[in-house]
């Protein structure tokens, strides 16, 4: 009997089928640490205890993101241990803050199924939800993953493809349980700027940029306990390159996009994304947003800020060419909402 996981390939997935992932994770201080030494995460929000309470919440919680990837990391070995490639997400929504001491678990629903015309690989739509100790739904999100079949021959399955929403609504958004933003601290977090100061349809030019380095990587994607051979395996791949975790460029970009959006300090919604280009070790990472939308939510002094965040190797501004294709230089384009002071 077979004793090691050679993980699912696209033939073994069926419609409405739900996979309980292993292994439970207990956060502490040390995500924090970790995760604001692999990026240059400053905002407030997640990096002080004090700022967090002056805003309602009992400690500082542990980024957003962070939290993401620990639910996320939980479902490769079930869902995109076979990937070829990470393609979208939709209809995210951070329900719980996440603080030190609290245990993340996650589960994932088959949702949608499609062979792809090449016969050697197929698309898998999941559904991942992350719990906590007490069974509150910390994150619901939608994915989907390209996933190369064991059997070219084997059979294709019904071809389901589900109907997601565009765009979250501000009534669909978690506002965190006593999160005010009424004495909110701009001098202690770092910029002026609160929601009234930002115009639809402006483009704000992150500056920064940093360059991707193979061990930060790999030591960030092990952190989150992602085993995707894609991106540890140089063998994996035809032109024997390690492929940097998508959720990596995030983190990246939403770190970058603190100059410009320092009070844009939870993000609450993921409306969608898609990782455009593949990213690799040496690429030069810069990031620009664009604000999409802005409303007011029910906490006192809070507003939300509906932003398209683009990590590329390019200028500011630059996403597609006249064809509608992302240009060669964008490697992620992602929309979400985050809060924000009035």
């Amino acid at each position: 009997m077979t004793k090691t996981n050679a993980g699912r390939f696209f033939e073994d997935y069926r419609i409405g089928q739900v996979i309980d992932h292993a292994v439970p994770r207990t956060v502490g201080a040390g995500e924090r640490a970790l995760y604001h030494a692999l990026y240059p995460a400053r905002h407030a929000l997640h990096s002080s205890d004090e700022f967090a309470r002056a805003c309602g919440l009992p400690q500082a919680p542990l980024d957003d993101l962070a939290a993401f990837h620990v639910i996320f990391g939980k479902t490769v070995p079930d869902v995109s241990l076979n990937a070829v490639a990470n393609l979208g997400y939709a209809q995210g929504r951070w329900r719980a803050q996440v603080y030190a001491g609290d245990t993340l678990r996650s589960s994932s629903e088959v949702i949608g199924l499609k062979e792809n015309s090449s016969r050697t690989s197929g698309v898998v739509y999941v559904r991942t939800r992350g719990t906590n100790q007490r069974g509150e739904i910390v994150m619901d999100y939608v994915r989907w993953v390209m996933v190369r079949k064991r059997d070219a021959e084997a059979a294709a399955p019904e071809t389901v493809v589900p109907e997601l929403k565009r765009a979250l609504t501000v009534a669909d958004l978690a506002i965190p349980a006593g999160l005010t933003f009424a004495k909110y601290d701009f001098a202690q977090a770092g910029e002026p700027h609160r929601l009234g100061d930002y115009a639809v349809g402006e483009v704000i030019d992150h500056v920064d940029g940093v360059t991707i380095e193979e061990a930060e990587h790999m030591m960030a994607t092990r952190l989150w306990q992602n085993t995707a051979k894609v991106h540890f395996d140089a063998t994996f791949r035809e032109d024997g390159r390690r492929l940097i975790y998508g959720g990596h460029v995030i983190s990246m970009a939403r770190a970058l996009s603190f100059n410009g959006l320092a009070n844009a300090q939870m993000i609450v919604g993921l409306n969608g994304g898609a990782h455009a280009n593949p990213c690799f070790s040496g690429d030069t990472v810069r990031a620009w947003s664009e604000v999409l939308d802005t409303a007011e939510t029910s906490a006192p002094n809070v507003g939300a800020i509906r932003l398209r965040l683009v990590a590329t190797k390019g200028a500011a501004g630059a996403l597609k060419n006249a064809e509608g294709k992302y240009l060669p230089e964008v490697l992620l384009d992602l929309d979400y909402w985050a809060l924000m002071p009035i």
